[in-house]
């Protein structure tokens, strides 16, 4: 329960006269005609289709939410005079579970996860896309088709992983030699309600990058052990590289640190870390922009090789309610107009067939660079494992990242964990995470 804005209330010592209360009572009676007549003539005016109105929920807020409605959400209500009720959320998942459970969810839905979307598919929340999106415009790793044989849902935005940002000026003997100092890492693992999920991208990307898609899909569909060798070496990599269970200080940092601000050090002087494994849309952080920051694949800063494959990720638009104002906005969002007004400005990238793949964006060489990897077809693309994997696995998984950097030595034992609850039933995995090139 909320405390009293005024604090606690407490009783008024004695009693009110009672001619004042009449007037109050008077004003409140009109007040609540009048609120009933507005809310009366709103739903009439509704009801004649003269203000139809769609719910969108998404995770975009601030300056996102900004571009998002100016450069995406206003064209759409002036040219189909359908207003878009937008609701931004940092705790997106736990909203939309909510909203659900209360049988209020949303008319359409954007999320990060295909693991949490294709569970409400499962239980029948979502509404197929065959008959509003091309499946031809999104490559298969975006728009995957379920078991069932439907898809439920096609990328606005999409984000390259598998990089290591670094400031401009530094060389590739310093960017070798920073790699191997733990203290060279901006790491931080803060995300709210999702804290520990920048681990998980790491974790993820070295198993890919040492081991290659076929594996990397096993693990990411539930087909291949916790505990396997593959799987083990990924994480005691990553606790090699950043020096996790090692200087307090640095694991106390990275814990503390939102992710959002892990880079500030980049820019401070004298200069803190100098390297991050973070996906394409951290270059709009300050510190990066500051220092023109640059990237190399993390195969090649790592392993000294080409990349088996490039992580990605993306932002999933679904349905849940089909009424004509929703399939409108589904259709508006999956056309390329719509994904070339979101991925203007440097604010992400469109993997939209219809598009040249460095559409959009102020030109600049790191956006196009990052652009054309996306789009690569002589490349395979691989969408984030926990991002892909049923919600309870994946917040487990962002969990064990959490406590592995603070207690590496618990290693067998959150892998056992893990398993234990991969194996649960009635878990929903998709069938496929790579566009197998």
């Amino acid at each position: 329960m909320s405390a009293h804005p005024g604090g606690p209330a407490t009783a008024a010592p004695g009693a009110r006269p009672r001619r004042s209360r009449r007037p109050a009572r008077v004003v409140t009676v009109v007040a609540s005609c009048l609120a009933v007549l507005a809310a009366a003539a709103v739903v009439g005016v509704r009801a004649l289709g003269h203000e139809p109105s769609v719910t969108l929920l998404a995770n975009w807020t601030g300056g996102d939410e900004r571009h998002f409605r100016e450069a995406v959400i206003e064209p759409f209500e002036r040219k189909h005079h359908i207003r878009v009720d937008y609701q931004g959320s940092n705790a997106e998942s736990q909203v939309l579970g909510a909203d659900v459970e209360a049988g209020t969810p949303p008319d359409v839905v954007v999320l990060t996860g295909p693991g949490e979307l294709a569970e409400y598919a499962r239980q029948k929340h979502l509404v197929p896309l065959e008959n509003l999106v091309r499946r031809e415009d999104f490559g298969p790793s975006w728009a995957t088709p379920l078991t069932d044989g439907h898809v439920y849902w096609f990328p606005l935005k999409a984000d390259l992983k598998s990089i290591v940002w670094y400031p401009a000026g530094l060389g590739e003997r310093e960017l070798r030699d920073a790699a191997r100092r733990p203290a060279a890492w901006c790491v931080g693992m803060g995300s709210g309600a999702t804290s520990g999920w920048p681990g998980t991208d790491w974790i993820e990307d070295i198993l890919l990058q040492r081991h290659g898609p076929a594996v990397y899909e096993r693990w990411a569909s539930g087909d291949l052990s916790w505990r396997s060798p593959q799987v083990r070496s990924a994480w005691t990599a990553w606790r090699d590289l950043i020096g996790a269970g090692g200087d307090a200080e640095l694991v106390r940092r990275a814990l503390k640190t939102p992710y959002q601000s892990a880079s500030d050090p980049v820019a401070a002087r004298p200069r803190g870390c100098t390297l991050e494994h973070q996906a394409s849309f951290i270059r709009g952080r300050p510190a990066w922009r500051q220092t023109d920051g640059r990237y190399v694949s993390s195969a090649e800063l790592l392993f000294g090789a080409a990349p088996r494959a490039w992580e990605v990720s993306g932002d999933l638009v679904a349905l849940l309610h089909d009424t004509p104002q929703a399939r409108k906005l589904i259709r508006y969002l999956a056309s390329a107009d719509a994904q070339r007004a979101w991925s203007e400005g440097e604010s992400g990238f469109s993997v939209h067939a219809g598009l040249p793949p460095a559409a959009g964006g102020s030109g600049s060489a790191w956006h196009r660079s990052l652009a054309l990897a996306l789009r690569d077809e002589k490349a395979a693309h691989c969408f984030d494992a926990s991002d892909a994997m049923p919600p309870a696995v994946r917040d487990a998984f962002a969990e064990a990242a959490v406590e592995f950097l603070a207690h590496p030595d618990r290693l067998d034992r959150l892998l056992g964990s893990l398993d234990t609850l991969s194996g649960t039933r009635d878990l929903t995995w998709l069938p496929s995470v790579c566009d197998r090139r």
